[in-house]
C-alpha cells in the first residue's frame, strides 16, 4: 500500500510523540447511527477492519483515533491491530458514551475512570497515547465545574495516559483548556474557520492541534481539503474516517507533498 518510509511525522505539541499528517478516524468501522455522513453505510465486519486498519499502519499511518462513543470501535481495534501495538500511537476519549441510539454524558471522576479502564482492557493495551475529554457544547462548564480534568491529571501522573486534551467546541472552551492541555481537537475546514484563532494561540502555548472534519463529513472536496487544513502551521495533523483504503492512501499523498 505504499512506502511508510515517504511520510513526514511531525511532533505533536511538548508530547514527545510524533504523528503522521494524516491520522485514520475509526468512527465507522464501530458505528453506523446518528451519523454526519452525507451516505448511509454499513458496519464492516471483523476480517474486513483487520485488512483496513492493517493497511493503514503499512501505508505509513501512525495515528489511530477512536473513542466510547464510536460503537464498538475500540473493541475492534483492539481485535485487529493490538498486535502492533508498538506501530502506531492512539487516541481515545472520555466524556461520551453511546447506547441504544443516544449519546450520554458523564464527566465526574467514577465514570471518567472507569471509561478509561474499559478503554484499555477493550484496546488490549496497558498505555493511551492520548485521550481527549469528548465535549458536547459545555467544555467550559465540564473544565470548571466537574473533576474530569483532574482525574485525566492523575491518571496521567500514573501513567495509564501519556498525554491528555480536549476535544471541544467553543473558542472559550478552548481558551480554558490551554492551561493544562497538552493537545486540542479541533474542527476546520475550508467552510468552517471560525477556530482559527485558536489554533493560532496553541501554536504560540506549544500545545499540539490536531484537527477533525477537516472534510466536513465528507461534503467538501478531499484534495483541496487536504492541503488547506495542513497548509496551516499550528495543525499538525488532520484526522480522516473512511472505510477506503485508496481514499486514505491519496489522503496520505496529497498531505506528504
Amino acid at each position: 500500500m505504499g512506502d511508510c518510509n515517504i511520510v513526514d511525522h511531525r511532533s505533536l505539541g511538548q508530547t514527545g510523540l510524533n504523528i503522521s499528517p494524516i491520522g485514520f478516524g475509526a468512527f465507522k468501522i464501530g458505528r453506523n447511527q446518528k451519523t454526519k455522513y452525507p451516505t448511509d453505510y454499513a458496519l464492516p465486519d471483523l476480517p474486513r477492519v483487520e485488512t483496513l486498519l492493517n493497511g493503514v499502519l503499512d501505508m505509513g499511518i501512525n495515528h489511530i483515533d477512536t473513542a466510547p462513543a464510536y460503537g464498538i470501535s475500540e473493541e475492534r481495534i483492539g481485535q485487529a491491530i493490538a498486535h502492533r501495538r508498538d506501530e502506531f500511537i492512539l487516541s481515545t476519549k472520555v466524556g461520551e458514551v453511546f447506547q441504544d441510539g443516544q449519546s450520554a454524558y458523564h464527566f465526574d471522576a467514577d465514570h471518567v475512570q472507569a471509561s478509561i479502564q474499559n478503554s484499555l482492557r477493550l484496546l488490549k493495551t496497558d498505555v493511551l497515547d492520548i485521550v481527549f475529554i469528548h465535549c458536547d457544547d459545555r467544555d467550559v462548564w465540564i473544565q470548571t465545574q466537574t473533576d474530569c480534568v483532574a482525574t485525566l491529571q492523575k491518571l496521567k501522573a500514573q501513567g495509564l495516559i501519556k498525554a491528555i486534551g480536549l476535544s471541544g467546541k467553543t473558542a472559550e472552551g478552548f481558551s480554558h483548556a490551554l492551561v493544562w492541555a497538552d493537545v486540542l481537537m479541533l474542527e476546520y475546514n475550508l467552510t468552517d474557520r471560525q477556530l482559527e484563532p485558536v489554533i493560532a494561540q496553541a501554536a504560540g502555548a506549544e500545545v499540539g492541534v490536531i484537527c477533525k472534519k477537516g472534510l466536513a463529513s465528507g461534503h467538501l472536496d478531499p484534495a483541496e481539503s487536504v492541503r488547506f487544513v495542513l497548509a496551516n502551521s499550528g495543525v499538525t495533523s488532520l484526522v480522516v474516517g473512511s472505510l477506503n483504503p485508496d481514499h486514505l492512501q491519496e489522503n496520505l499523498r496529497i498531505a506528504s507533498e
